[in-house]
């Protein structure tokens, strides 16, 4: 088979909706997601989850959507222009959690599936999506166990898989205007069509699937570690650098916003509290430059543990 099965692909994004929420739900002892379906005039709609307010989760969000429309806008023809023109269908399940210690990461996950029509010829389809984490301070066993996590979601459809979507990860959350990363990276595909629809499919069930394998441990771990004011200010500093690509350079951001998606739903990816700082350094050898002096940065995080 290598036509896309559509209703199988929104089953299956519905229940990682479910099951992503309830994990999160299971580490935060007061607050829960809220939900919003909504309807996109063009054609389509989606169902967004919100927590705001959380002790552990100061807001997060955990989108569905699966919308229609009759022309691709730029963002999705720049990188393929033969599709100018086609009607298309995309569905996805979107996340952004960002934690209130700053000790937690932020994390990110997106897994969708793109369809373009045209008349008289057969739809073009492919598979996207990853996921990333931004720590505000440097923890090495859990960006190490993190990519472990991402390395086993990707081995059983290839030996390159990893590295291919690793690096491509570094490459696309990478801010040109500062010189670093977002954060430690994770995994990025995109056009992924790979052995057919039903091998593409399990791929992006292997990789939707894995996230809360790799995070919730992180969480879980991190969430009652004690700070003071000096770690949060920082943390809301950092943030402006999740603000900054989110609106500069995200590509789903752009893609919603110009095909006319729920603002709202969109821009649910951009923190609840974020402060910027003119000229702001480090103190040396502190926790902070080690972040973005040794952190910030393409890197083979899994290389003294690899034996392949």
């Amino acid at each position: 088979m290598n036509q896309p099965d559509i209703p199988a692909v929104r089953d299956y994004l519905l229940d990682l909706q479910q099951r992503i929420c309830e994990g999160l739900e299971g580490e935060e002892p007061g607050a829960r997601f809220q939900e919003d379906v909504w309807q996109r005039p063009e054609g389509g709609g989606g169902q967004s989850r919100v927590m705001a307010g959380g002790e552990v989760i100061e807001q997060g969000g955990v989108n569905f959507s699966h919308v229609f429309g009759q022309g691709l806008p730029p963002s999705a023809t720049a990188q393929r222009p033969e599709l100018a023109g086609c009607s298309f269908q995309a569905l996805g399940v979107s996340l952004v959690i960002h934690p209130r210690n700053p000790y937690v990461p932020t994390s990110h996950a997106n897994v969708r599936l793109f369809v373009a029509e045209a008349e008289g010829r057969p739809p073009i389809w492919w598979f996207g999506g990853g996921f990333d984490l931004t720590p505000y301070y440097p923890a090495m066993e859990d960006t190490v166990a993190w990519h472990q996590r991402a390395k086993a979601a990707c081995d059983p459809f290839g030996p390159d898989h990893y590295d291919r979507y690793k690096r491509w990860c570094d490459e696309y959350f990478y801010l040109k205007h500062r010189g670093e990363t977002r954060g430690v990276g994770g995994l990025f595909f995109d056009d992924y069509s790979e052995g057919g629809f039903s091998q593409a499919f399990a791929f992006m069930r292997s990789v939707g699937d894995a996230y809360l394998t790799a995070y919730l441990p992180i969480l879980a771990s991190r969430k009652e570690t004690p700070y003071s004011d000096r770690e949060r200010q920082f943390q809301l500093y950092r943030r402006g650098r999740y603000v900054e690509f989110n609106l500069l350079y995200d590509r789903g951001t752009l893609f919603g916003l110009q095909s006319g998606g729920r603002t709202e739903s969109i821009l649910m990816s951009l923190p609840p509290l974020v402060r910027w700082e003119y000229g702001y350094e480090s103190e040396p050898g502190s926790a902070e430059a080690e972040l973005t002096d040794d952190f910030l940065k393409p890197r083979d995080w899994l290389g003294l543990n690899r034996t392949d």
